[in-house]
């Protein structure tokens, strides 16, 4: 059985999930995720080789369910691309205001490990980060947005520094002026304005 299908190890990368983002990696020991999975350490060694080797894992089972939750809301978004890169912000603001949201997991981890840059959570957060910069070039190209690489790069640069900000506030509305902030400059580069 490939190693990515095992149930066992799916079951490792659920807990780690549950634990890490919860309460961050730092916070969590093996131990912890051992118990949480039903299993024992060695167990978790067996398909892990180090606590490392397991934090990538969960960032790399975050990548894309993450995509494809963002394109989901930018595609259901009604309107220009203006909107549906609004849109992004609007759904990230109501998720923030759950009570167990805890900003972005790959900002967090990186964070959490800001004095290791090659760290393999490091290489997944990094890729995670510039596939959706990439898919978002592209939708927005598709929807007649100039300079879609640039575009896309400064609204990366809005949702990680409202999850920056969120941080440090708590206050979605950080995210919805990050979205309104998106959209103008995304209409100011559409080819079909009005």
């Amino acid at each position: 059985m490939p190693e990515a299908a095992s149930p066992t190890r799916k079951r490792i990368v659920d807990a780690a999930t549950k634990l890490f983002y919860a309460e961050g990696i730092g916070r969590v020991s093996v131990d912890a995720v051992a118990e949480k999975a039903g299993l024992t350490k060695r167990t978790l060694y067996y398909h892990f080789k180090s606590k490392d080797d397991l934090i990538a894992a969960y960032l790399d089972a975050r990548d894309q369910p993450n995509l494809r939750q963002m394109a989901g809301w930018f595609d259901a978004a009604e309107g220009g691309a203006d909107r549906k890169a609004e849109a992004i912000f609007s759904n990230l603001a109501r998720a923030a205001r759950h009570p167990k949201w805890k900003g972005c997991g790959f900002l967090r981890t990186a964070a959490e490990l800001a004095s290791m840059p090659g760290h393999p959570a490091i290489n997944v957060g990094s890729r995670h980060k510039s596939n959706f910069e990439a898919w978002l070039a592209g939708a927005l190209s598709d929807h007649g947005v100039e300079e879609p690489q640039a575009a896309a790069r400064e609204i990366v640069l809005l949702i990680d520094g409202s999850f920056s900000i969120m941080l440090v506030h708590r206050n979605p509305d950080y995210i919805e002026a990050a979205g309104r902030a998106a959209a103008t400059l995304v209409r100011v580069r559409s080819r079909n304005k009005d």
